[in-house]
């Protein structure tokens, strides 16, 4: 297991106005697994790229384990990558594939055949190791991808947008499977994804990059309940912002004097709390209640999302289909703002 260290790093591609990369630092702990994640032409392939060594930073540094990996070859880095297309070479069979790592490293024939069904083994396709690719679905085709770098038992494994090319059924089943074998190998494991919901589903830790700059680098519920800015609570699908003051644990702004919880910033700011956390009707203490008129109703399926106004302040809020079943545009709606899911950034 790997502990890697990203210091500073910067990419300026030439003729940029600019960095790709700006300072970033990241510390990925040995034997997790990580998401970076963000738009795309935010920085995070530029970032696994240069993990791999398939780019050079314009500064900054790489380590593993303390040692700082920029000088060395890709090859000898112990970092393998994953692509996003695969790479598999068409001619050779499932099992050639595999063990095509092994065989540059001109390990014994009867070693890679024993090593290739157990990797086969492992990514679940014990009895295709005689086709060629072509006769793979997609999600197979990323199962040979990740058994090839298995194989040669890297320190660390890099990939890229694992799952954007799969059908909804074939995600589930591939985060299921990218989890299981990260937890079986114990691999230090970097992806990269546009996706918040892998992100969330898949990673130990998740590492917002936006414009090149670390967001913010938690627990995937960190992101949801403790936002270091608007921006992060946007792209986590954050819809209500309202500006105010906080000063001795209350927040004064056009929704009225709100209750926040302990701990909350003082001062000038802004106050944000997820659809999912409103709830409708009014609390018995009295506390946080709000009275919105009706906007908009938009039936989701398993949710329904609610567009409402206090005054001239907007707000969202998703709820069962079932608790909105009663109201219609243009009803008052009592609400109800816990505390506890308030949250003020500055």
């Amino acid at each position: 297991m790997t502990h890697v260290s990203i210091q500073h790093l910067t990419k300026l591609y030439p003729g940029g106005d600019h960095p790709a990369l700006d300072r970033l630092s990241l510390e990925i702990e040995s034997g997790t697994l990580t998401a970076l994640l963000g738009p795309s032409g935010c920085g995070k392939t530029t970032t696994m790229k240069i993990i791999a060594g398939l780019l050079e930073p314009s500064s900054g540094d790489v380590r593993f384990d303390g040692r700082s990996i920029l000088r060395e070859k890709p090859e000898n880095r112990g970092a393998v990558m994953v692509f996003q297309n695969h790479l598999l070479f068409p001619y050779m069979s499932v099992a050639e594939n595999v063990g095509f790592g092994l065989k540059m490293r001109k390990t014994n024939p009867a070693e890679i055949k024993r090593r290739v069904g157990e990797m086969l083994d492992l990514v679940r396709l014990p009895d295709l190791g005689e086709r060629r690719p072509s006769a793979l679905s997609g999600g197979q085709q990323q199962r040979v991808a990740l058994a090839r770098a298995l194989i040669v038992q890297p320190e660390v494994l890099l990939l890229d947008e694992p799952l954007s090319n799969l059908d909804t059924h074939l995600r589930f089943g591939m985060r299921d499977l990218i989890r299981s074998l990260q937890q079986e190998t114990g691999i230090t494991t970097i992806f990269v994804t546009h996706d918040q919901e892998d992100a969330v589903v898949l990673a130990d830790r998740v590492a917002l990059i936006l414009d090149g700059q670390m967001k913010q680098y938690e627990t995937a519920d960190a992101f949801y309940k403790r936002p270091v800015d608007e921006a992060t609570a946007r792209f986590f699908g954050g819809r209500n912002f309202v500006s105010g003051t906080s000063a001795d644990g209350v927040f004064d702004s056009a929704l009225g004097r709100l209750v926040l919880p302990l701990g909350a910033i003082a001062g000038q700011g802004t106050l944000t709390f997820r659809p999912e956390n409103v709830r409708l009707g009014h609390a018995p203490s009295g506390e946080n209640n709000l009275t919105a008129d009706l906007i908009e109703v938009i039936y989701l399926g398993t949710q329904t999302r609610l567009k409402l106004s206090v005054g001239d302040m907007l707000i969202e809020a998703i709820v069962n289909p079932t608790d909105a079943e009663g109201y219609r545009v243009g009803a008052l709606v009592p609400l109800h703002l816990p505390s506890g899911a308030l949250w003020v950034i500055s």
